[in-house]
């Protein structure tokens, strides 16, 4: 079987009721990828987060290109998670996970409605939030995984669900080890 194949869009959306499986509440993380430099990625099985750093060792900290007005590195694209059933979906085997270059793999329902902007979830020690900047494929994601899969996680549906997967910052640091438990916490009206 060649495992870098790249899928077509109804041999993608024939994993859409598999992805709309995923729990809404409760999830785990079951991958963590660090980019320590362009298309490099370490699979470590634990990892600190921090609001400073984002992920330990990843390489936004150092070639993050949004600042705020201040200065500082903007958190909008800090820590991405993409839904592992949309990965299996798009990339195949787990062991080319990876190649979509997001920070942690995790079984849980990452579509707009389910996590809004501002959307706090616990992920082990740490803390997330869901910030309004979109992830959306590029080049790089055409170039590992075809135009079709390309157009598919661009698409309106593909947008709504976040099959690329969602961007986040910190908003607690703490440790996160592949099998953490991901919850929900309850949004404070005041951020939404």
């Amino acid at each position: 079987m060649d495992t870098s194949r790249h899928f077509t869009t109804a041999e993608l959306a024939s994993g859409l009721p598999e992805i709309r499986r995923s729990p809404a509440d409760q999830g785990t993380v079951d991958m963590i990828v660090v980019r320590p430099d362009r298309d490099l990625r370490e699979l470590p099985h634990a990892i600190e987060l921090s609001p400073e750093s984002g992920l330990a060792g990843d390489r936004w900290s150092r070639h993050c290109t949004r600042h705020l007005p201040d200065g500082r590195l903007n958190p909008d694209t800090q820590v991405t998670l993409m839904n592992r059933r949309a990965a299996a979906v798009i990339a195949g085997p787990e062991s080319r996970w990876p190649l979509a270059g997001d920070n942690l793999m995790v079984d849980l329902d990452l579509s707009v409605a389910n996590l809004p902007t501002g959307q706090r979830l616990r992920v082990g020690g740490a803390v997330l939030e869901i910030t309004a900047q979109p992830h959306l494929g590029c080049s790089k994601f055409n170039a590992r995984f075809g135009a079709d899969a390309l157009a598919w996680v661009n698409s309106a549906e593909g947008k709504e669900l976040r099959l690329r997967g969602v961007n986040a910052m910190v908003i607690e640091a703490g440790w996160v080890r592949t099998g953490d438990r991901i919850s929900k916490l309850m949004l404070d009206a005041s951020t939404s």
